[in-house]
């Protein structure tokens, strides 16, 4: 059973950005965003999820009334996903209805908010990633310039694996940056 929160969908959240007047901002970039700081291990409270949204914005504050808690609804389903231990990140991204170029654009600005927001929220800590973590954001930032005029098959097929390859990232980040950290007493009984 799933425990999937009834969070906007990529038109949602773009129709709640253009009601905000953040009409240059795209909902993958915000849902990035968001994935980037829970990643980096940023949790957030109701107000301050607003104001870090209006922020990233660039807003005042957000003036639709359901605009706050839309936003809290996709901030704990992403939560839900990473914390899941399941690798259930969804990324938040146009449907196959949208041309190839749009999605591969889309997905672009997905990875350049994840990096955006991962590093906001990792600070100085980011020098301390493995060396297989910091190769995952090298390869990220090379992954942010993607972009394709082409509507072949072949190309939808590596589209596929480059979002399963972000996906993986960001979990691959998120596991390194909120794994407790380990104790000496490995093996000792846990006391309930």
């Amino acid at each position: 059973m799933s425990t999937e929160l009834s969070a906007p969908d990529f038109d949602q959240l773009a129709n709640l950005l253009l009601e905000e007047g953040a009409v240059t901002f795209s909902p993958s970039e915000l849902h990035g965003i968001l994935v980037g700081q829970v990643a980096a291990g940023q949790r957030f409270e109701v107000a301050g999820l607003a104001q870090f949204c209006a922020q990233q914005l660039d807003l005042d504050q957000l003036s639709q009334p359901s605009t706050a808690p839309n936003l809290g609804l996709l901030y704990k389903q992403v939560l839900a996903q990473m914390e899941s231990g399941d690798f259930e990140l969804n990324l938040l991204l146009p449907d196959d209805e949208h041309s190839l170029a749009q999605r591969a654009e889309q997905l672009g600005l997905w990875v350049t908010g994840f990096i955006a927001g991962f590093g906001l929220g990792a600070g100085e800590s980011a020098a301390k990633l493995s060396t297989e973590a910091q190769e995952s954001i090298g390869d990220l930032v090379q992954i942010a310039q993607i972009e394709t005029d082409s509507e072949s098959e072949e190309d939808e097929g590596l589209l596929m694996e480059v979002e399963e390859y972000v996906r993986m990232a960001a979990m691959l980040l998120f596991a390194e940056c909120n794994t407790p950290p380990e104790t000496s007493d490995v093996g000792a009984p846990t006391i309930h």
